[in-house]
């Protein structure tokens, strides 16, 4: 016997983008219906974000024993215990886990139902034997591997990020198909834990990143032992006794790379399909919800936030997006997305990360602009660690103001974080450079390639002639 239930907002989805909204509203009052067919936390805690960090952790761990010489400390080989490293991974999940629970959303007051929801009208949702009627409507379904249709794929084993992490076994070479920032991240990783890695990319490695800096990225990973073919053609695929082949062609010649796995990276789609959001009055298209400045759907009644909704498919927009749609729905603000300061980073050792304008954009608007650059062997802290590799790039506009900014070196991601301050409160170059940084840390790299701003300026004949002038008093 079905069920029906009448709430101001249903939000369907439990990852990260769905789940703020839910403890948002529920926390301001609102009645809330949460719908989730999989596992509570979605992709970035079960199969994405989580596990792929661990991982990483875990692979950090292998190589600082193999490079402990320069310290004054003696090398030594890791034994990798691939079932231990799997225990590693699941556990940090099963650590956060609690915090997205069924049991948490319920005791905060959230309806949680646990099956398939789908459209029945424009105002209407079908769950399980639940019928859902709502003021408003979330759409949090988040993103999908996309696997593309490379001949021979369908008769050979893969990885995606939805099962690479369930893996328990050794891997002897893996083949990356894709070199974004999920298929640079599992290639250095996999490698540390002692596999043999080759990375496949039809385009360019770390296309999204800003070239100057991604070259130091790819040194690096390079430099590991991990085998990079760019600019690739006629890539197909063939089942051998050991695993598989890859076959390409690239403008150094022919390949074949023999391999014990395979893993495709190359993507992700929207969720859209099955949702029966024709009957909900809702446009889509393969990449996504079509969504306005507020994130509305053609039907006023139903937002979308997340990888569903894109432009960008990271968790912390949309942890952000859920903002924007509370503000709708609760306070009736006409609260819109800005997107003129998201940072991403690329979690690959060193990190690039990356917010705002690049050199690149400003070209291609025609912007007069001023590129600063920082090199991280100019700072003390990197050379007590030994990782002088990296620098700091920013893009200044008129009058000192910061349009973008972007870091390849240790921790990144942490350093990147002062300027998606300054570029979302349009600050200038100056106040960045005012600011005092603890010594010796690396955030230092930030005030002096500020402060590099007016080195001609403060250092010029002018300023010169003036001192010696006021020196006479």
């Amino acid at each position: 016997m079905s069920a029906m239930v009448k709430t101001d907002i249903c939000v369907i989805g439990a990852g990260s983008g769905g789940l703020s909204v839910a403890a948002g509203a529920v926390q301001m009052g609102a009645d809330v219906v949460l719908v989730e067919k999989g596992a509570m936390g979605g992709d970035c805690l079960n199969t994405g974000c989580v596990p792929s960090k661990a991982l990483l952790a875990a692979a950090e761990r292998a190589q600082s024993m193999r490079t402990s010489r320069i310290f004054g400390v003696a090398d030594a080989k890791p034994e990798i215990d691939r079932a231990g490293v799997n225990r590693h991974v699941h556990g940090v999940i099963a650590a956060i886990a609690p915090n997205d629970s069924v049991g948490r959303f319920e005791e905060l007051g959230v309806r949680v139902i646990r099956a398939k929801g789908e459209f029945v009208d424009d105002k209407t949702l079908r769950a399980g034997d639940t019928t859902i009627r709502a003021k408003y409507f979330v759409v949090a379904t988040g993103s999908s591997p996309f696997v593309p249709p490379i001949p021979g794929l369908q008769g050979v084993d893969y990885f995606t990020n939805e099962n690479i992490f369930a893996n328990k076994g050794p891997i002897g070479h893996l083949i990356i198909i894709g070199g974004g920032p999920i298929g640079m991240e599992m290639a250095q990783a996999h490698r540390r834990l002692g596999a043999k890695v080759t990375v496949i990319e039809v385009a360019r490695l770390l296309p999204k990143d800003d070239p100057e800096l991604t070259k130091v990225v790819i040194q690096r990973l390079t430099d590991e032992g991990i085998t990079f073919h760019e600019g690739v053609r006629d890539l197909r695929f063939e089942k051998t006794t050991q695993g598989i082949a890859a076959c390409c062609e690239t403008d150094d010649g022919k390949h074949c790379i023999h391999a014990s796995h395979l893993m495709i990276a190359t993507g992700r789609r929207a969720n859209v399909h099955g949702l029966n959001l024709e009957k909900a009055g809702v446009d889509y298209a393969p990449q996504g919800i079509k969504v306005d400045a507020r994130l509305r759907s053609s039907n006023k009644r139903v937002f979308a936030i997340g990888d569903v909704a894109g432009p960008y498919q990271f968790t912390h927009m949309a942890a952000y997006q859920a903002g924007i749609v509370i503000r709708n729905m609760l306070f009736k603000l006409p609260a819109k997305v800005d997107y003129s300061a998201v940072p991403w980073v690329s979690y690959t050792d060193p990190e690039l990360a990356q917010v705002g304008m690049s050199e690149a954009d400003a070209e291609r608007a025609g912007m007069k602009v001023r590129i600063l650059r920082w090199s991280f062997a100019e700072n003390d802290r990197a050379q007590a660690e030994h990782r002088t590799e990296g620098l700091v790039k920013v893009v200044t506009g008129r009058g000192g103001r910061i349009l973008g900014a972007a870091i390849v070196g240790l921790h990144a991601g942490e350093l990147i974080q002062p300027w998606v301050l300054a570029i979302s409160q349009h600050l200038k170059i100056g106040a960045m450079a005012g600011m005092i940084a603890p010594y010796p840390t690396l955030a230092e790299v930030n005030k002096r390639i500020a402060g590099s701003y007016f080195t001609a300026t403060l250092f010029g004949g002018r300023v010169r002639h003036m001192v010696r002038f006021l020196l006479r008093f």
